[in-house]
C-alpha cells in the first residue's frame, strides 16, 4: 500500500491550481497524469526578468524588464496594421507593439501617463528598438514584481508558459516533509539539500545556471530517482538469486567436438565469456547474464557453447530471434555445428502451420530435439519442452522483460542468456540491465580487415553509381540503405522502392533486389535468399538489414542519408561488410550542409570502429533516449537524471543499492522504511513486492 503522506501527490492534474477537466488531457500530453509529475518536470530553460534601469545596450532577441512612463497610443491606420504605444524608461524611449489589439483593452492596462513594468522580447525595427506584445504588463502600485529568474518549461498545444508555471508552483506548495532516505554523512559530504528543498530550489532558480545537471538540488533529484531505480533491481536479482535454478554441469563432450572442427582458435574474449556462463549454469541459483559484443564479435558462437553444456546432461536450449530473417540465420550458422555434435536442430517460426508443426511440436516434447531455433512463436502455449534448461534471446531490446520470462518458464528453473548485439555504454548497461551479470566481447576474430569509411555528398550521386557499377564488373557484392520504403511528400529523403528503381536503370533489371519491412515474409526471404546466392549483386534495404544478415561476399555498404541514423545504427549496418577476406568499405552518402551534431556523428565513424567507443559518443552527442533509432525496450526513461551526465552518481547508486539489500533485505530499518516510501515515490510499486519474496 503507497503510504498515506504521499496521497496528496498521486492525485489528479485537477488538483492543481488552473488545471480543470479541459486542460487535463493537455497536461498529460506534458507526463503530468499524477500532482507528483510535475514535481520532476525540470525546467527546459530560464527567463531573467531581473528589473533593468533601461532597454538601451539590450541585446537584440534578449528578454528585457523595465520601469516605464507609457506615452502615446497610436491606432493602427490601415488594415493588418499593428497597434503602437510610445513607453520611455527614463533613458531611452522605444515601442510596445501589439497585433490584432484590442484598443479598450489596452487603454486600460496601459493608461497614458502612467507607470508600468513592461517585459518581454526587444527587437529593432528600422533602427528603432520595440517590444512585440509585452509577456508581462504590471503596475507597481500593485505590490506585484516579476520573478528575477523564471523558469521555462516544456510546452504543448492549448497551454502556455503561464498557466504551466501556475501549475506546477501549486504542485510544490503540496510536497510533503518526507522522511529521509539518503545516508546523513553522504548528504552531508556532498552539500546536497534535504529533498523537499531540492524540489523547491529545482522550480524556483536563482541564476541561469541554477537548472543545470550539476547544481547540489538537481544532483540531489537525479540521485533519488537513480538509487529508487537500482534499488528495484537489486531487489529483483536479489529475489532471482533466492529462487531456485537447476545445476547444468555438462562433462564438456560436444563443446570440445564442435571447438575441435572449427577453422579458428576462439579469442581470448569469447573463452573468457563461456567460462563465465558455463559457471553461472553450474550454480545452483538461476542464471540471468545479458551476453554483449561489437559487430562480428562471434556472439552466437559463444552462446550456442553454452546450448551445448544444456544438452550435454541431457537437457534442451531455445534461441528466440525477434525477426524470421535472424532466426533463419541463426539456423542457417547452427545446422552444421549441430550436425558435428550429433544432435536435432529445428526452426519453430509462424510459418509452420498443420502437419509440419505438429510434428516439430511433437520432437520438442519428446525430448528428440535438442535446440530450438525460432521467434515469438517458440512461447505460445502450445510449445512444451520435455527439459529446457537454457533459454537464450538474441536482440535483447527488441523483446520486454515479460516476453523474455516467458521463454524462461518453459522450463523448471531454466537459466536465461540474453544477447545484444548493439555495444552499450557501461552507464546504459548499469542502467537498463542491473539486474542481471553480464559478460562482455570486446574482441574481434583474428583475420577481420578494417572496413574503409569515406563521407560522400549527395551532390555526387551519379558517381557513387558509377563506382557501384564498376566494382559489380569485378564480382563485388552491395548493400544501398534507405530511410524509407516509398517516397514522402513530408520528408525528403531517399525512399527504398524509388532508389530501387532507379539503380535498376543505371546497373541493370536482374542486377537489384529489394527487402524492407512492408514485404511479406515470403518476399523478404526471397530478396535476401538472391543476394546471397550471388544471384543479384545489389541490395535496396531499409533498416531491416541491420542485424543478424550475413553475407561475406558483400564488400561495399552505402547509406544514403546517413547523417539521419543514429551513431550506434550506423556502426550495424556498417558491420554486414567486411566478413569476407577482401577489402570492404562503406559510403555515408549525406545530405550537406550538415549541422554540427550530424558532423560530428560522421567524424567519430570515421575515425574508428570501436563499437564500445562509438556508444559512448553516441550516448554523449544524443543522450540516452535513442540508441538504436528506435526506443530500447527496458531502457528506464529518466526525468531528473541524466545518463550522459550523471555516470558517476549511477556507478554509486548501484553499489549503494546492492550495500542497503545485502544489510536490510526487508527495508525494516529506518532507512529502509524511508526507502520504501522513495520507491512509491518515484512508481517503483512493483519492486516492494520482491521484498522477502521467494
Amino acid at each position: 500500500m503507497r503510504p498515506e503522506i504521499l496521497f496528496p501527490l498521486f492525485a489528479e492534474p485537477t488538483k492543481l491550481d488552473g488545471v480543470g477537466p479541459k486542460t487535463a488531457p493537455l497536461y498529460e500530453k506534458l507526463g503530468i497524469a499524477k500532482v507528483v509529475d510535475a514535481l520532476f518536470l525540470p525546467p527546459s530553460g530560464v527567463i531573467d526578468r531581473r528589473l533593468r534601469e533601461t532597454v538601451q545596450g539590450a541585446v537584440e532577441g534578449t528578454v528585457v524588464t523595465v520601469r516605464v512612463t507609457v506615452g502615446r497610443h497610436s491606432a493602427p491606420g490601415r488594415r493588418g496594421a499593428p497597434y503602437r504605444i510610445t513607453v520611455s524608461d527614463g533613458i531611452l524611449d522605444f515601442t510596445l507593439v501589439f497585433f490584432h489589439a484590442h484598443p479598450e483593452y489596452l487603454v486600460r492596462i496601459l493608461p497614458q501617463g502612467e507607470e508600468r513594468i513592461v517585459s518581454g522580447k526587444i527587437e529593432i525595427y528600422d533602427g528603432v528598438a520595440q517590444m512585440p506584445h509585452p509577456d508581462m504588463v504590471i503596475d507597481p502600485d500593485d505590490g506585484e514584481t516579476p520573478d528575477g529568474f523564471e523558469p521555462i518549461y516544456p510546452a504543448t498545444a492549448g497551454l502556455n508558459q503561464k498557466a504551466i508555471v501556475k501549475a506546477i508552483r501549486s504542485a510544490v506548495t503540496m510536497v510533503p516533509d518526507l522522511p529521509e532516505w539518503q545516508d546523513a554523512a553522504w548528504l552531508s559530504k556532498q552539500g546536497w539539500p534535504a529533498w523537499r528543498d531540492a524540489v523547491r530550489a529545482l522550480h524556483s532558480p536563482e541564476s541561469a545556471t541554477d537548472i543545470e545537471a550539476d547544481t547540489p538540488a538537481r544532483q540531489r533529484l537525479a540521485y533519488d530517482e537513480l538509487l529508487s531505480h537500482q534499488l528495484a533491481l537489486a531487489l529483483v536479482r536479489a529475489k532471482r538469486r533466492r529462487s531456485k535454478g537447476r545445476i547444468t554441469k555438462g562433462d564438456g563432450s560436444l563443446r570440445k567436438k564442435v571447438e575441435a572442427a572449427l577453422p579458428f582458435s576462439l579469442t581470448g574474449a569469447q573463452k573468457r565469456a563461456a567460462e563465465e556462463i558455463h559457471g553461472n549454469m553450474a550454480e545452483s541459483k538461476r542464471m540471468l547474464r545479458l551476453l554483449q559484443g561489437d559487430v562480428g564479435a562471434g556472439k552466437t558462437l559463444v552462446a550456442f557453447l553454452a546450448m551445448l553444456n544444456a544438452v550435454e546432461v541431457g537437457g534442451q536450449a531455445a534461441l528466440m530471434a525477434p525477426t524470421e530473417i535472424l532466426a533463419r540465420q541463426h539456423l542457417a550458422g547452427l545446422e552444421s555445428l549441430c550436425e558435428i555434435a550429433g544432435i536435432n536442430i529445428v526452426l519453430l517460426t509462424g510459418r509452420n502451420k498443420g502437419a509440419e508443426r505438429e510434428t516439430i511440436l511433437s520432437g520438442i516434447a519428446n525430448g528428440e530435439t535438442s535446440v530450438v531455433v525460432g521467434t515469438h512463436a517458440l512461447f505460445q502455449s502450445d510449445v512444451i519442452f520435455k527439459d529446457l534448461r537454457l533459454a537464450v534471446v538474441d536482440e535483447q531490446h527488441r523483446f520486454g522483460v515479460n516476453q523474455r520470462n516467458e521463454l524462461a518458464e518453459k522450463g523448471a528453473g531454466a537459466d536465461i542468456l540474453v544477447m545484444s548485439a548493439t555495444p552499450i555504454p557501461r552507464t546504459l548497461a548499469l542502467a537498463s540491465y542491473g539486474d542481471m551479470d553480464i559478460s562482455v566481447l570486446d574482441e574481434k576474430p583474428p583475420g577481420r580487415k578494417p572496413i574503409e569509411t569515406r563521407m560522400v555528398s549527395l551532390a555526387r550521386y551519379e558517381q557513387v553509381v558509377e563506382s557501384l557499377r564498376s566494382a559489380i564488373a569485378k564480382g563485388a557484392r552491395a548493400y544501398w540503405i534507405c530511410p524509407l520504403v516509398e517516397e514522402s511528400d513530408i520528408i525528403d529523403l531517399a525512399a527504398a522502392e524509388d532508389r530501387a528503381r532507379a539503380l535498376r536503370r543505371a546497373l541493370g533489371e536482374d542486377v537489384v533486389a529489394l527487402t524492407h519491412g512492408k514485404l511479406k515474409p515470403a518476399e523478404k526471404d526471397a530478396a535476401m535468399a538472391s543476394f546471397k546466392a550471388g544471384e543479384c549483386q545489389v541490395i535496396v534495404a531499409t533498416t531491416v538489414v541491420e542485424v543478424g544478415v550475413d553475407v561475406p561476399e558483400a564488400s561495399i555498404m552505402v547509406i544514403e542519408h546517413a547523417e539521419r541514423f543514429g551513431l550506434a545504427q550506423l556502426h550495424q549496418l556498417r558491420g554486414r561488410v567486411g566478413r569476407g577476406s577482401g577489402e570492404s568499405s562503406c559510403v555515408l552518402l549525406y545530405q550537406g550542409p550538415l549541422g554540427e551534431s550530424a558532423r560530428a556523428r560522421l567524424a567519430v565513424l570515421r575515425e574508428t570502429e570501436d563499437g564500445f567507443r562509438i556508444a559512448e559518443e553516441d550516448l554523449k552527442l544524443r543522450g540516452a533516449g535513442d540508441l538504436l533509432g528506435i526506443k530500447q525496450a527496458g531502457l528506464p526513461q529518466m526525468r531528473l537524471a541524466d545518463l550522459a551526465v550523471h555516470t558517476d552518481l549511477l556507478e554509486v547508486a548501484r553499489d549503494d543499492a546492492r550495500l542497503i539489500v545485502s544489510q536490510d533485505a526487508e527495508l525494516k530499518t529506518a532507512r529502509g522504511e524511508a526507502l520504501r516510501v522513495l520507491l512509491y515515490l518515484m512508481g517503483r510499486d512493483d519492486s516492494i513486492r520482491y521484498l522477502g519474496a521467494a
